[in-house]
């Protein structure tokens, strides 16, 4: 009996012993190839020497310094790497533990941000249906989740929601991608006029919907018109690239394919790829200048913040990353993916979309293909799906109620950077077989 609280307490986990390259290995022996990177974190893989190296070195030398007294030369390094390719306008970083730290510390400098520049009556903010932001409660809140945010909607603050760039089920047969594009935009736009354009602080999206949709990339156009409605009202916006950046889709930075600048940006996952946790919120330099001439500091802080251990394992990824010139791999082997999946589920009834971009690919599965009707929800298709991997040895990351949060099935894919073809092969096959025996037993 484990006196661990797990997050399934009733399930019975094996003990993973070991990594090495994409696989896990468990007390057993038994090998499983992660091709989701647990949850698109481990994007070198397991067990890479150099990053081992780096974070040994730092706890050897300092572990940790509060950052009310000391900064850390791997946080000022690190920071310097990230603000040199971010985009336009990103010039400082606030270091944090993971995704929802780096979500409440964005939600809460929106809020400052106006309160500093005198315009307390911004508050609200917007986010779209089937969103997925983080797990603590401000970050749960904004987030468009049904499921998720059911349990504790009496203690969420108030948030909005508008259409997501879901072109798979929410784009009209009729409708070209730009006039997709406009009609979202609009819907923006009507949303804060509905709120009030001088009590919107901030319009917040994934770059690349990770968990509750399936890897859904945004249409071209999409996000140089939420920029334009957002600078029209001085609403400020928020990028989440929790999941998605960091290289994730072949780009540093998520919104770089899309040709856009926030005005704050989220990672982690990728950021330190599993070896430390760590996350972080990227600001414009005018929301800084903000705090800095205002009242001189951010009113907010955990105890973790800018770890000198965890930036310095961030730091040699990122390093990693650049030297071994992964992201151009992260493409050609992104491509193959979904190549060989849509060759493989071209004619199946039961497979209504691959989708995704650079080494994050979704797979959303239908009852029927031509009217895109989801299974019932009752049938825990996607559960089926992750038994039937895990059982030949192939880590996924699937999830139900793709659709509103109640109804649908994906399989979300996140394999590391360091894949090769006969890898990505490899995982092709086994998780065909995968849905294939999920599909059978349903």
């Amino acid at each position: 009996m484990s006196t661990v609280f797990h997050r399934l307490p009733k399930q019975l986990l094996p003990v993973a012993v070991a990594g090495e390259g994409i696989e896990i290995i468990d007390s057993t022996g038994k090998r499983y190839i992660d091709a989701s990177g647990g949850a698109a974190v481990s994007c070198l893989g397991h067990s890479n020497q150099r990053v081992i190296d780096a974070i040994k070195r730092q706890s050897q030398q300092l572990p940790y310094a509060h950052t009310s007294f000391f900064t850390t030369e791997p946080a000022e390094a690190l920071a310097d790497r990230l603000v040199a390719s971010a985009p336009q306008g990103l010039e400082h970083v606030y270091f944090v533990s993971g995704g929802s730290e780096a979500i409440e510390a964005a939600l809460k400098l929106a809020r400052q941000y106006f309160v500093e520049k005198g315009e307390p009556r911004r508050r609200h903010f917007i986010a779209r249906r089937q969103s997925y932001h983080g797990n603590t409660l401000g970050a749960l809140a904004i987030g468009g989740n049904a499921w998720r945010r059911e349990p504790f909607l009496p203690i969420l603050i108030e948030a909005h929601h508008v259409s997501p760039c879901y072109a798979y089920r929410e784009q009209r047969a009729d409708e070209t991608e730009e006039a997709f594009a406009q009609r979202l935009a609009d819907e923006l736009e009507r949303k804060i006029l509905e709120l009030g354009a001088d009590t919107v602080a901030a319009f917040i999206a994934e770059t690349v919907v990770g968990a509750t949709a399936g890897a859904v990339p945004p249409v071209r156009e999409y996000f140089r018109k939420i920029r334009a409605v957002c600078d029209r009202y001085g609403v400020l916006l928020i990028l989440d690239e929790i999941m998605s950046g960091m290289g994730r889709t072949g780009y540093l930075y998520a919104c770089e394919e899309d040709g856009v600048a926030p005005d704050i940006l989220t990672i982690a996952k990728g950021l330190g790829a599993g070896y430390q946790p760590i996350g972080a919120t990227l600001v414009s330099e005018r929301i800084y200048q903000a705090i800095v001439g205002g009242s001189g500091f951010f009113q907010h802080g955990h105890t973790y913040i800018g770890h000198a251990t965890a930036c310095a394992a961030a730091l040699e990824v990122q390093r990693v990353i650049e030297e071994d010139n992964l992201l151009p791999n992260v493409l050609a082997r992104g491509e193959q993916l979904r190549v060989r999946l849509r060759e493989h589920y071209a004619q199946h009834p039961h497979i209504g979309d691959v989708r995704g971009r650079g080494l994050f690919v979704g797979v959303e599965l239908v009852r029927d293909r031509a009217g895109k009707t989801p299974f019932d929800a009752a049938l825990k298709l996607h559960a089926a799906i992750r038994r039937e991997a895990f059982a030949r040895g192939l880590m996924v990351y699937p999830m139900g109620g793709t659709v509103d949060g109640k109804i649908g099935d994906h399989v979300l894919l996140a394999p590391p950077f360091i894949c090769t073809a006969r890898d990505i092969d490899e995982i092709v096959s086994r998780l065909t077989d995968a849905i294939d025996g999920a599909l059978a037993a349903v």
